[in-house]
């Protein structure tokens, strides 16, 4: 599949019709989105995943199409301590513009100091902060989702990134979620606060940290975010799988651009098909099984450019079961796929494939984790006085990845 390039927009038009696949060609006008100084058009930005968005799946997706592409999280005390793996996982390609790097931190004085190094050793151009993370293993010491409901804490740590990212342009962004639960709801407090401290933009990902990645997005906080939000441009998170599904939220919030994760995984096209949607295009078709295998393949050559080819085989295989999602391919075959070490054994087996198969119906839609929801494991005593602002213990995660 060629990658897509088309000229770049200016701000969205009104189009009416239906595109050759049936989807939406139709969106409201908005001017480009801007994070600083940065103009990001189409207003798409990558959400940073774990194991998944490196140097090699960035340029994947940035070959099908313009938008900010975050790299991995990043964690401020393995920046500041100089992890190694840290440092290899901000790696950024030289045309790789602007360089976007997400921080989680819990502490205003190491996020200053990552910041800081950021600036002083010129490691990326754009910062987000990471305050949507619902693991239980970070919740449960006050991190991630759980940080935003001490409110003194989180408007310290975005104004301490702020204060060392403003005197060299660089932009700060922060996302985060509806709240810890339904009865602890932080979003909008989360906005102002940002919106106060400096931040360049803000991201809501529709769901709380209860319902981790199930159920469905609730995109109407979304809209009231934006409500709330007057200064800086809001962003919109959850159930994005299509390129109607962004023009879909941009209409139904007025959000000023949308953040894809899980979309993307085995489908970096989608970038593609958001370049076409948001320029009043008609959205390409899905791609036949010979365009995905030589998806697949392009993305194992990038792997193993950056991490060498036996590693970098093994990090594709977390990618097999999304590339071949509900095409015709027999369960030997991919289990074979899922055990591929070498960039011949891998050619073998696209060999095998059938090229004109087209794309199949059931290939669209959810994909990634999703799981279910449950109940959010937090410190002793972290509901009780959200102005507190002591720093969690043990939360300043020291290894970068999730």
């Amino acid at each position: 599949m060629a990658p897509a390039r088309p000229p770049k927009s200016r701000g969205l038009k009104v189009v009416s019709g239906v595109g050759d696949n049936g989807g939406m060609t139709a969106t409201l006008s908005k001017p480009a989105l801007k994070i600083g100084p940065y103009e990001v058009d189409p207003p798409v930005v990558l959400a940073p995943m774990a194991g998944i968005t490196n140097v090699a799946f960035r340029r994947l997706c940035r070959e099908y199409g313009a938008g900010l592409y975050v790299c991995e999280m990043i964690t401020s005390r393995a920046l500041v301590e100089r992890h190694p793996k840290t440092l290899e996982m901000i790696t950024f390609d030289a045309d790789e513009h602007p360089r976007s790097m997400q921080l989680y931190g819990v502490d205003p004085v190491t996020m200053g100091k990552a910041v800081q190094m950021i600036v002083d050793e010129n490691l990326a151009d754009h910062v987000d902060m990471n305050f949507g993370c619902p693991v239980p293993k970070v919740t449960r010491k006050g991190g991630g989702s759980a940080l935003p409901y001490k409110r003194r804490l989180f408007a310290e740590i975005v104004s301490a990134a702020v204060r060392a990212a403003e005197p060299a342009g660089v932009p700060v962004t922060v996302k985060f979620r509806i709240g810890i639960d339904d009865d602890h709801i932080t979003y909008l407090d989360a906005g102002r606060l940002a919106e106060e401290n400096g931040a360049a933009a803000v991201a809501l990902h529709g769901r709380t940290a209860a319902q981790r990645y199930s159920g469905t997005a609730d995109w109407t906080a979304i809209a009231r975010l934006k409500e709330h939000v007057k200064t800086i441009p809001v962003l919109g998170n959850g159930d994005i799988f299509s390129a109607d599904d962004a023009l879909r939220m941009m209409a139904e919030t007025g959000c000023d651009g949308v953040v894809v994760g899980r979309g993307c995984l085995g489908r970096p096209w989608l970038f593609r098909d958001l370049q076409a949607a948001f320029a009043g295009r008609p959205i390409p078709p899905g791609p036949k099984l010979g365009e995905v295998a030589a998806v697949l393949r392009r993305h194992a050559e990038l792997l193993a450019d950056h991490m060498g080819e036996e590693k970098g085989l093994r990090d594709l295989r977390k990618h097999m079961a999304q590339y071949l999602r509900g095409f015709p391919v027999g369960s030997d075959l991919r289990h074979q796929f899922g055990l591929v070490s070498s960039l011949a054994q891998l050619d073998d087996l696209l060999a095998g494939l059938d090229p004109d198969v087209p794309f199949p119906a059931d290939g669209e839609g959810p994909r990634g984790r999703q799981g279910s929801a449950g109940k959010v494991v937090l410190p002793e005593g972290w509901l009780d006085d959200p102005e507190d602002a002591t720093v969690p213990v043990g939360a300043e995660i020291d290894s970068s990845g999730g």
